[in-house]
């Protein structure tokens, strides 16, 4: 017998809820590229800004509106996943993130979740080791050749 829907959290054959999320990025006056992380609320696991997808919104912004929320950043969000990347949500709802590349204009001093969040620059293999899903270090290991391909074709 198959599981309905989403219920039943102890089973892990679920179907997966869908999930957005951006890769903030910038670089720095030394011409390193640099990726934001923010600290998840309830663990403070280092992780990108990311959440649900908005009504009324294309993926890619709803991205940016996490980004935004969770860490301050305004910026310009590509419309194209760079890769996605699987976890469980709370242990137990499995989700697969859809993640946006998001090239960083500015951090804001105020931010809707300041209070409950830290936000810090790493290099691309810094940051890796500091995430805990496999897919997502190996998407952010990767993120220095992508960019660097991407800026040549203009992208």
């Amino acid at each position: 017998m198959q599981p309905v829907g989403n219920r039943g959290c102890g089973n892990r054959m679920k179907k997966r809820k869908q999930q957005v999320a951006a890769l903030p990025y910038r670089i720095d006056p030394h011409g390193k590229l640099k990726l934001l992380l923010v600290t998840s609320r309830d663990t403070g696991r280092w992780v990108l800004p990311k959440g649900w997808p908005m009504k009324g919104r294309r993926p890619h912004e709803a991205a940016r509106i996490e980004a935004f929320e969770e860490a301050g950043i305004d910026g310009k969000v590509s419309k194209k996943a760079v890769g996605k990347y699987d976890y469980h949500k709370d242990g137990e709802i499995p989700c697969r993130v859809q993640v946006y590349p998001l090239r960083v204009a500015a951090l804001r001093d105020e931010w809707p979740e300041m209070g409950q969040r830290r936000r810090e620059w790493h290099g691309p293999a810094e940051a890796a080791d500091l995430v805990e899903e496999r897919d997502l270090k190996a998407l952010l290991r990767s993120f220095s050749a992508v960019f660097e391909l991407s800026s040549q074709d203009g992208s």
